[in-house]
């Protein structure tokens, strides 16, 4: 499974895609936009035309479908409403159940995690940021793929116990959608605030497209726990790659509690790359961020603010052959004992995906110390399959004294979990 260097232990626990984990998700149909607006106020009329008795079993139809999957459903169908009468007007001084059948007509069930689970990252729970009883509870968070090949983000909670074993819990019962919601903090002309009110649990959170820069999906948070300036204690902030019709670019998501979210644009010259993952506090009054703007070698980047970056210095180049074609990271740096950990990808023969690690200086993190030479991780027979054959990726690792446990995807597909010993890792690094 894993290549020359047994340095991981593989856990069996393995994450599947799911079909039967939906959320409830606008749906115009086709035609519908400014230039379409005659078809859909036609389908207004179509439906408003039904008699009380139509009207009825319509919703009791909507209802046996919809309530036993769903929180917040009457109020999710609301919400279309308002925006179909933003669209075509006359719907908003309607009688209840006449806006609640229309914004059912004007919505779809959507299966965010049918076709894959994969490239997760992974950070303490923020319920439990200490370990207990020698056992560490951790989000992990997860790219969804659905219909359309529409990628969204998911989340689960589990425990990494004592023994080093790993469990994850079960999701919650329903998906919980996003929606927009009033910015407070990071507040100017480019901050979202998307909520999902209704989890009960981070599990049922689920963060597909909400903006234009987002309409071809969102793919591949990388989080990090990050020590806070603003005042005493953590947050959370990952970096994703936002698709749209324009191409691909950089996103900020920030959350204290994995059910409300911010998020912003980046600027400058990571703002059109992909694969960016921040540094989980600032060194000398800046922020930091490992890069690939060139699409090949690793760069270090900092900003003043979060959210321009421009610049950089380039930190690592390819070097060995499985990691020829290109070099890119898999999450957030780790500060461990001796410095950096940087988790790494390598693209090589065949456009096999391996993964591998690299040390950065503690106090400089341009100084590159050492890296691995035969990769940590590469696709071995039973991980060569799936949805984008020969690919091993992650997003994000943890760390726990001199113990790393290490979430990572398969062929595009599902998701497996490996720990490893900071020990025997360092020692195989190359000066």
């Amino acid at each position: 499974m894993n290549g020359p260097l047994p340095l991981i232990s593989l856990q069996q626990l393995e994450l599947h895609p799911d079909p039967t984990r939906t959320v409830i998700r606008p749906f115009w149909p086709a035609g519908s936009d400014e230039a379409g607006k005659v078809r859909l106020q036609r389908t207004v009329e179509r439906i408003m035309a039904f008699d009380d008795d139509e009207l009825v079993r319509q919703l009791d139809r909507t209802w046996r479908s919809l309530e036993q999957r769903h929180n917040g459903t009457r109020a999710a169908l609301l919400r279309r409403a308002e925006e179909l009468d933003e669209m075509v007007g006359g719907i908003a001084d309607l009688p209840e159940s006449r806006r609640l059948l229309l914004g059912a007509y004007f919505s779809a069930e959507y299966a965010f995690e049918a076709a894959a689970l994969f490239n997760p990252s992974i950070v303490r729970h923020p319920d439990h940021p200490e370990d207990e009883d020698g056992e560490t509870r951790f989000i992990l968070s997860l790219r969804g793929i659905g219909e359309g090949h529409l990628s969204s983000v998911t989340f689960r909670t589990g425990t990494w116990h004592a023994d080093g074993s790993v469990t994850v819990d079960a999701p919650g019962p329903t998906g919980v959608p996003p929606v927009l919601g009033e910015v407070l903090g990071w507040k100017d002309a480019q901050t979202i605030q998307i909520d999902c009110t209704h989890a009960c649990d981070p599990s049922e959170a689920v963060l597909f497209p909400v903006l234009a820069s987002q309409s071809r999906g969102i793919e591949d948070l990388r989080l990090t726990r990050f020590e806070r300036s603003d005042r005493p204690g953590t947050t959370f902030i990952g970096t994703y790659t936002a698709v749209s019709a324009d191409g691909a670019c950089q996103e900020l998501l920030q959350t204290d509690d994995f059910r409300s979210f911010k998020m912003h644009p980046v600027g400058g010259d990571l703002a059109h790359s992909k694969g960016m993952a921040l540094f989980p506090r600032k060194m000398g009054n800046r922020y930091l961020a490992i890069g690939r703007q060139d699409n090949e070698n690793l760069w270090l980047a900092s900003s003043e603010d979060l959210f321009a970056w421009d610049g950089g210095t380039k930190l690592a180049t390819p070097a060995y052959p499985w990691e020829s074609i290109q070099l890119g990271n898999c999450g957030s740096p780790l500060e461990i004992e001796e410095g950096w950990l940087l988790l790494t990808h390598g693209v090589g023969v065949m456009r096999n995906y391996c993964m591998g690690a690299m040390l950065l200086d503690r106090d400089d993190p341009s100084k590159l110390i050492g890296r691995l030479a035969e990769p940590l991780i590469e696709p071995g027979d039973s991980e060569r399959d799936g949805y984008v054959p020969n690919v091993v990726y992650s997003c994000g690792a943890l760390v726990r004294g001199r113990s790393l446990l290490l979430p990572y995807a398969v062929a595009d597909d599902y998701t497996r979990f490996a720990t490893v010993s900071l020990d025997r890792l360092v020692a195989e690094l190359k000066r």
